[in-house]
């Protein structure tokens, strides 16, 4: 059985489905209810919590861990769910990580998550790391006022870097969690090619087969409206790299294809499959 956490979201969505039609038994684990495919079982748990994940890992012999918020939680122990996966049996850990941590090691985010890869090496477990750069659905941010204005509000618009489809980070992390060469690995995920906002948005509009105009932001513009849905530090994070991408930011990495045996999905297939989100 294989436990993925962040069942629910862009990347554990797509990776719940894709190892339930692999024909394995699955425990999908999110913080609230939720549907799940038919054959794989629902577990709520709050993963600031460890402990509260346990009954979840009995007889998992696989876990996907996805941590995002919850990593930097007040009295968070993410460390201390690799540890109880560990002692419950669980011989495979495949963590979502993030680029920054190789890019950019020395900010508070990416200390802590660099902690929790040494975590995942030293659990005795086999194991993988993923490390992806932007995602592509962060534009999912933008579709209220594409909807309602057929507008883009995003910084930096002419500043691009190489989004992923989590879709792709689904499907790695799915070779990962089911094939051995995988083990010990470390995949930094990007999309095909560097695309900026002012892109995106043009990429969107041809989805939709309508204009849509693109309002660049200034940098404290777009941190008031992302505290909302993460923490202010990681907020800081991100518009970092957005704004000013060092050369290993903008690098296209081959790790999506070495695990896929094939290229990264464009921002453009992304935006065709989500328009009804735009509509």
């Amino acid at each position: 059985m294989i436990v993925v956490t962040g069942a629910t979201g862009n990347v554990g969505r797509p990776l719940v489905r894709a190892l339930a039609d692999a024909g394995r038994e699955v425990t999908a684990v999110s913080r609230h209810a939720a549907q799940v495919p038919d054959g794989v079982r629902h577990f709520a748990a709050d993963l600031a919590e460890p402990a509260g994940l346990e009954p979840a890992l009995a007889g998992a012999e696989a876990l996907f861990l996805l941590l995002s918020g919850d990593l930097h939680a007040a009295g968070a122990d993410p460390a201390g769910i690799i540890r109880r996966a560990a002692a419950s049996g669980v011989r495979r850990v495949v963590l979502l990580s993030t680029q920054g941590v190789s890019t950019r090691p020395f900010g508070p985010t990416r200390i802590a998550m660099r902690e929790l890869e040494d975590a995942v090496r030293q659990s005795g477990t086999q194991w993988a790391v993923l490390r992806p750069g932007g995602f592509a659905s962060n534009a999912l941010w933008w579709a209220g006022s594409v909807r309602d204005r057929r507008t883009v509000a995003a910084p930096f618009g002419d500043t691009g870097v190489p989004i992923i489809d989590p879709a792709d980070i689904a499907e790695v992390a799915a070779a990962c969690l089911l094939d051995d060469r995988h083990s010990g690995g470390v995949y930094e995920l990007t999309g095909p090619e560097v695309i900026t906002p002012r892109g995106q948005t043009a990429a969107i509009a041809a989805a939709l087969g309508s204009p849509v105009r693109f309002h660049e932001l200034t940098r404290d513009e777009a941190k008031a409206a992302m505290v909302h849905s993460m923490p202010a530090e990681l907020a800081d994070d991100t518009l970092d790299i957005l704004g000013s991408p060092d050369p290993s930011e903008l690098r296209v990495s081959p790790d999506v294809e070495r695990v896929l045996g094939r290229a990264p999905r464009r921002f453009a297939e992304w935006a065709v499959r989500h328009a009804d989100a735009f509509c």
